[in-house]
């Protein structure tokens, strides 16, 4: 399988989403990619920045779940990429109608589509939370899904629906589950971006709990790598697990960023958890080495690049943390640091 020519990439103005469109342009030449894209709080047109002018790249403003905009899309692309979620646990428990919206009834959309216009693929981009605490070993493709967040159980839907459509009308899909990412563009509620940019104004680090939960980090143009060998080579009605193979609890996290930024364990503040918070993912990505991909970066790599562009881009981030990501900051970590206590 050759790499389709037409791609319909919903999510494009995300993290992942962007770092993809930028890296396909750039490597393709042949290559021409719309980007569906609703752009909440996490959607950025500033992401697409550096290929804006690229003629090969178009940018619509619209919503997965509306049936009319997507499949007038479909019907120009030759594959679909969906990179497009709700995707933060802590809003879903604030809010999980919006979550089974887009992550559930949005993914049935795209699909139809899919099989309507007869697309060559059709990827679904997940996340490792889907199978829940994985106390020792590895998940694997097949393992049972246990989500345990209104985030991870509106994915694992998701996921079902792909697998169906794939059985049922035998639409080529494919699903891959990531491990958690990081680089350049992370919006910054998410934890590496939340601790660097901070830790830069020396304002308070919230750890959540004792600190312990284990989580893989995975460099996101090694995401965008292994998308891109899986949609090359992946075997129509797989998954895929992505992992970066680089196991740390949060509290270590927490530390080597402090240490690579030369800021004291003083900002950490330890906050009370949150409701079901998983403490372990694990994947194995075994059958993803088998089509011949592994990360290219270490994660020290990865994290001084992530560190020094935030350093260097607080263009980017600063004008985001005002406004909604205030108010929804303040909300979630208000009361926490005010009952927070210090970290050794």
């Amino acid at each position: 399988m050759t790499l389709p020519r037409r791609l319909l990439v919903t999510g494009g103005a995300g993290f992942i989403g962007s770092a993809f469109v930028r890296r396909m342009l750039e490597r393709h030449s042949d290559l021409t990619i719309t980007v569906l894209d609703k752009l909440t709080y996490a959607g950025n047109l500033a992401n697409l920045a550096p290929i804006e002018d690229d003629p090969r790249y178009r940018f619509v403003l619209g919503d997965i779940a509306d049936a009319e905009v997507v499949d007038s899309l479909a019907a120009e692309a030759d594959a679909i990429v969906s990179f497009a979620a709700e995707s933060h646990v802590d809003r879903s428990i604030e809010e999980p109608d919006a979550f089974i919206r887009t992550d559930v009834y949005g993914t049935f959309v795209l699909l139809e589509a899919a099989r309507r216009h007869g697309h060559a693929r059709y990827l679904q981009i997940s996340t490792d939370e889907v199978y829940g605490h994985v106390p020792e070993g590895s998940s694997l493709e097949e393992d049972s899904l246990k989500p345990r967040s209104p985030y991870s159980a509106s994915k694992a839907g998701g996921d079902l629906l792909v697998g169906a459509y794939h059985a049922t009308y035998g639409l080529p899909t494919l699903l891959t589950r990531a491990s958690n990412n990081y680089g350049p563009y992370h919006y910054p509620e998410k934890v590496i971006p939340l601790f660097i940019t901070n830790a830069i104004d020396d304002e308070p680090l919230p750890l959540y709990g004792d600190g312990l939960q284990i989580r893989d980090w995975l460099y996101v143009d090694d995401h965008v790598d292994a998308l891109e060998a899986v949609l090359v080579h992946g075997e129509p009605g797989e998954t895929y697990n992505i992992g970066g193979g680089n196991e740390l609890t949060n509290l270590e996290l927490t530390r080597t960023i402090l240490e690579r930024m030369d800021k004291p364990m003083s900002l950490v503040r330890s906050v009370p958890d949150r409701a079901g918070h998983d403490r372990r993912y694990s994947v194995d990505c075994s059958k993803l080495r088998s089509l011949g991909w592994s990360p290219a970066h270490t994660f020290d790599e990865g994290l001084d690049a992530t560190i020094r562009w935030y350093l260097d881009h607080a263009d980017w981030w600063r004008p985001l943390k005002s406004g909604e990501y205030l108010e929804y900051y303040r909300r979630q970590y208000g009361d926490r640091l005010a009952a927070g206590t210090a970290v050794e």
